[in-house]
Parts: structure tokens; C-alpha cells; sequence
């Protein structure tokens, strides 16, 4: 095959007539040629996509490059920071030599651009405080953060139930632990024997030890309100759309906690969004770095919410992209609907690795201008395998290409400027006060207050008449309630405990959405 046919291939490949976001030049022979023009259109991006290569193969810059073209298009972006590193998409990068030439390469010119950027962190000390409540995270997620087994699980799940049925807002650890207590050691547990089942006293330990642990390492601080409200992830500024980084260089030692946060939140924005159908270009394009982490030691269960996630958010107009090192980091059901795809280097180096790298050959459509085996294993830094779905959703042409560079600061930003985004964020300080709210624990201590002076009163004889007491108008009193008996048995409390239904890992949804919830505190 020669040059021309090449150049002929990828620009009949890639041409688009929609919008679409540049990405590179293709590689023939060695050479970088600045006619082949790789590009991915932005209506396709709902097609979701997968970016994977070695330690150091550039993924990081890869998603750094793809984030700001869509920022540029008016596309907002949720990507989470994993090493505190890609600030600097805040601040428009200094041309150097290395720069122009990587620009040059590839036939364009290189102009340096900043770009809206909200930090956020799970901690709330490097960005602004990311939060869920309990409730919201809801149990299935939860029990993949505290490692329990099938029955706990169940057990976790009967506690959600109880808590929806009698509209218990489970806000934090604080108030789980005391629907935990009171439906185990209370006055609940003979009230749960016959509608939801027994709890033992096993279970309930197990589960108490797997929060306290949480506590003790200082996960507790993303359950409570105020939670993020999922709306704050389309902000725009200026026409570009907002980059929204979540810093978990601080959580690093607990990625199963930052992973299923970040699933949290795109369930929410599954539940919340409304059909979009097909669009010119997606109304958010969410980043899931270091992607094995959410199928690591994933139940089935878990693993076909995801993929029900993966197929069906596409139609609410949202773009998701894995990002890992090896293809075989993601579920083969997942795998199947990742239409876009980016691969860095392989390293070939075991029997384990020559496998993985067939395997991910496999997935590519067959080039007539690559030995794909021997080319995968000599990428450079900052090259990668691309092939995408043409806007007739038919996968492109397999080529090899030279990226990009980034517009912005390919690093952290200083100290100084990194506090100045977060002094100037409205988010920043929309959430940085927690919020302290009457929920089940307050509800519950009420209740069993007034168990323990009703056991306290003699006991009174009984009265000889059945007939109730009449007032001077004729009509029968009632018995006083106690305080928390007047709150679940309020219309409101009603309501709400029969619209709370369970959807995608948990996450509340049906007629009661996030405002009316909290119109409950």
C-alpha cells in the first residue's frame, strides 16, 4: 500500500461533515503525515469510549486533550484527578520548542488556551466537598465500599427498606449506625420480625465494624449534606463548558471508595437527565480513570447495573470514557459497547502480556497498513492505535496517530494558583459548610426516649368501659402520638415512603426527586 492510498484511506475515514474534535495525524511508515487528519465526531461521543496504554504511554495528556477541545465546543467534562496533576487545564501552557514541533507534525499551529475548572475533592481540602447521603448512595454501592459479603448485603439492604417504608432520611454513618442499633438491640427489632426479617446479631456486628473502620480513616466526611447536587456538572462559562476535576490524591489509599463515588454520581445523572435521543454532541462527557477498579471483585449483580448504565444513559445525551491500561481491565459486556477507542503502547514483555496484546488486536477492524502486533509494541509516547464510529456509527479505519498536544498547562497549577480557583468558585463555597438536618437519628433517639418512659409508667388497670372518652361536642379524643409517630405518619412522610423506589445501585428515583427529598429536613 502506498503513502497516497494511505493519506486517500484515513481522510475518506475521517472526514466529517459534523463537528468533530481533532485528534492527530496518522503515521505511515515511520512518518507522521500531516494530510491524514484523525478526528472524532462529537455526536459519536455518546458512543462512549476507552482509553488504555503502559505507565507513561501519555494516556493522562490523551484525556487532558480530548477534555479541552470538548470544553472548547461548549461540552461540559467530569474527570477525576488521580495523582493532582491536570490543574493546569486552569491556566493556558507557555509554547516551547517541543510543543510547536508536536503541533507542526500534525499541520497545525499551536495556540495555547485556559479553561474553566471546578476542583472538587472527597476530603474537602483540596476543592470543593463532594458529598452524597447514605440514602442516596443507597445499598448497593455501600456494600461494595464496606466489603460485605451476600448476607450482609441483605441485611444493609432490609435497613434502606425499613428506612424508605418510614420515611428515615439516612443522611450519614451516624444515622446508619442507629437504625442499625434500634432495629437490632431497640425497640425495632421485635417490629421488623414480621415484615422484613430477622437480623443477627452477627451480621449487624459485621457491619458496625466495617463502618466504624470507614470512620477511622476519614471516609465518613463524603456522607452528609449538603450533597452534590449532579446539575453542577453542566455549568458552562463563556460558551466553553466546565471542566469539573475531582482530586482524590488524598484518598488514594481507599480507590474503592473514590471509583464507586464516582459510579454514585453517574447513576444519579442516569436517574436525572431526561431522553435526549440522539444530539449533535453529548450534554456531558464523563471520564472513569483507573477503570478496573470498579469491576475489581464486583458481584454480577453489580457488573449488570453498570452495563445497564452503559447502554441506556447514551440516550439521556451522555458521553462516557474508561480509562486503564489494558483492554482486558473491562468486562467483556461492557467492552462491546465502547465505540470510540485510543491505545497506547503495550509492553510485551511476559507470556501474560504477548496474550493480552492478541486479544486486544482483536478488537481493532483489520489494517492493510499495520503488522498491528509488532506496531503496538513500538508506539511512542504520546501515539496511540485510534479507531471511532463515523457519524453512520461504523467504526473508522485502524490508524496509528501522532496526538496532539494540550492548549493548557500540562502539569499541576502552583500552590498560589491552585487556592485562587478555589477562592473564586461558587462551588467552592456552595458546599464547603456542612449541613446538619433532622434525619433518622434524631427520629429514632425521640422514639426510643418515649419506649423507655412508657416502660418506666406503672402499669394502668384497665378501663371498665370500652365506649372512648366524649368531649362536651359530642366527639370521640384521640390518643396523643408520640413525636416520631406524628412524623412518619404525617401526609408528607406518607407520600414520600411510597415513591422512594430503588433504581441503578440504589440511587433514589421515581416521582420523589433530589428537592423533594430534601424537602423532608
Amino acid at each position: 500500500m502506498s503513502r497516497d492510498a494511505f493519506v486517500e484511506a484515513i481522510k475518506k475515514s475521517y472526514g466529517f461533515t459534523s463537528s468533530s474534535i481533532f485528534l492527530g495525524a496518522g503515521i505511515y511508515q515511520q512518518e507522521i503525515v500531516a494530510e491524514a487528519q484523525v478526528n472524532l465526531p462529537l455526536k459519536m461521543m455518546t458512543r462512549h469510549g476507552l482509553v488504555t496504554g503502559a505507565t507513561g504511554s501519555g494516556k493522562t495528556r490523551t484525556l487532558q486533550l480530548i477534555a479541552e477541545q470538548l470544553s472548547a465546543a461548549g461540552v461540559p467534562v467530569f474527570m477525576p484527578d488521580m495523582k493532582g496533576d491536570i490543574s493546569g487545564m486552569a491556566k493556558e501552557a507557555t509554547p516551547n520548542d517541543k510543543l510547536i514541533e508536536r503541533a507542526t507534525a500534525i499541520g497545525s499551529s499551536y495556540q495555547p488556551a485556559a479553561f474553566p475548572v471546578e476542583i472538587y475533592s472527597l476530603s474537602g481540602k483540596l476543592g470543593a466537598q463532594m458529598r452524597a447521603t447514605v440514602t442516596e448512595f443507597g445499598p448497593v454501592l455501600l456494600s461494595k465500599i464496606l466489603e460485605l459479603n451476600d448476607t450482609q448485603t441483605g441485611v444493609l439492604t432490609m435497613l434502606f427498606k425499613y428506612a424508605d417504608d418510614k420515611a428515615l432520611p439516612i443522611v450519614d454513618f451516624n444515622d446508619l449506625k442507629k437504625v442499625l442499633n434500634y432495629l437490632t438491640e431497640g425497640p425495632g427489632a421485635e417490629e421488623i420480625k414480621s415484615d422484613y426479617g430477622k437480623i443477627s446479631s452477627s451480621s449487624a456486628g459485621t457491619i458496625l465494624r466495617k463502618i466504624v473502620g470507614l470512620e477511622q480513616q476519614g471516609v465518613q466526611h463524603i456522607f452528609g449534606e449538603r450533597s452534590f447536587d449532579v446539575e453542577d456538572l453542566f455549568e458552562k462559562v463563556d460558551g466553553k463548558g466546565v471542566i469539573s476535576l475531582l482530586n482524590v490524591s488524598d484518598v488514594q489509599h481507599q480507590p474503592a471508595v473514590f471509583s464507586t463515588f464516582m459510579l454514585a454520581l453517574l447513576a444519579e445523572i442516569y436517574q436525572t437527565l431526561p431522553e435526549a435521543g440522539d444530539v449533535d454532541k453529548p450534554k456531558l462527557v464523563f471520564f472513569l480513570d483507573e477503570a478496573h477498579l470498579l469491576f475489581k471483585d464486583a458481584p454480577k449483580a453489580f457488573l449488570d447495573q453498570i452495563d445497564q448504565v452503559i447502554r441506556l444513559i447514551r440516550s439521556k445525551g451522555v458521553g462516557i470514557f474508561f480509562c486503564t491500561q489494558l483492554t482486558q481491565d473491562v468486562p467483556q459486556n461492557v467492552l462491546s459497547q465502547l465505540g470510540n477507542r485510543v491505545h497506547h503502547v503495550i509492553r510485551a514483555f511476559t507470556p501474560n502480556d504477548v496474550k493480552a496484546l492478541r486479544e486486544t488486536i482483536k478488537t481493532f477492524p483489520r489494517s492493510d497498513f499495520y503488522d498491528m502486533e509488532q506496531q503496538f509494541t513500538q508506539l511512542g509516547t504520546g501515539q496511540a492505535f485510534i479507531t471511532v464510529l463515523n457519524e453512520k456509527g461504523i467504526p473508522t479505519e485502524t490508524v496509528v496517530t501522532h496526538l496532539g498536544p494540550p492548549a493548557s498547562v500540562m502539569g499541576p497549577l502552583s500552590e498560589q494558583e491552585y487556592q485562587q480557583v478555589l477562592n473564586t468558585s461558587d462551588m467552592y463555597r456552595k458546599y464547603k459548610d456542612p449541613i446538619d438536618p433532622q434525619s433518622a437519628h434524631e427520629l429514632l433517639e425521640a422514639r426510643m426516649k418515649e419506649y423507655e418512659q412508657q416502660q418506666q409508667e406503672p402499669v394502668k388497670q384497665p378501663r371498665t368501659t370500652t365506649a372512648p372518652r366524649q368531649t362536651s361536642s359530642g366527639r370521640a379524643t384521640r390518643k396523643e402520638k408520640s413525636t416520631f409517630d406524628q412524623v412518619v405518619g404525617s401526609p408528607m412522610a406518607k407520600q414520600i415512603g411510597r415513591e422512594l423506589v430503588r433504581g441503578v445501585f440504589g440511587v433514589l428515583f421515581g416521582t420523589s426527586t433530589r428537592r423533594s427529598r430534601r424537602g423532608l429536613f
